[in-house]
């Protein structure tokens, strides 16, 4: 699923930097960067149907904190500059093909 949700970035404008980015801290399924230059970390989930919930509540608060954490890892070891935009995506994937996407899904404080 995380390819379908490669080639949805893709169509909105999207580059891809990074999939399935790994560290102590944590994964990433995406890193991309948008159109107009903002940094996206996104988290891709797929629900067959809505029994157990929507994608989205599966992102719960232990999830941010990992994807917060493999986020700060990321951005310091590639060195990017601290005024660089940075946000959370969410994208949801549902068995009967629709794709819904959540900019800025949730954030992080220090």
């Amino acid at each position: 699923y995380e390819q379908e949700a490669v080639l949805f970035l893709k169509q909105k404008g999207y580059r891809i930097i990074a999939r399935n980015y790994y560290c102590k801290q944590g994964e990433i399924d995406i890193i991309a960067e948008s159109a107009d230059d903002v940094l996206v970390y996104c988290e891709v989930k797929y629900r067959s149907n809505d029994e157990h919930g929507s994608p989205f509540e599966a992102v719960g608060y232990a999830k941010r904190r990992r994807l917060g954490r493999a986020a700060s890892l990321h951005f310091a070891m590639k060195h990017y500059d601290d005024k660089k935009v940075c946000r959370f995506d969410v994208i949801g994937i549902y068995g009967d093909g629709r794709i819904e996407h959540i900019e800025n899904a949730f954030y992080l404080s220090r």
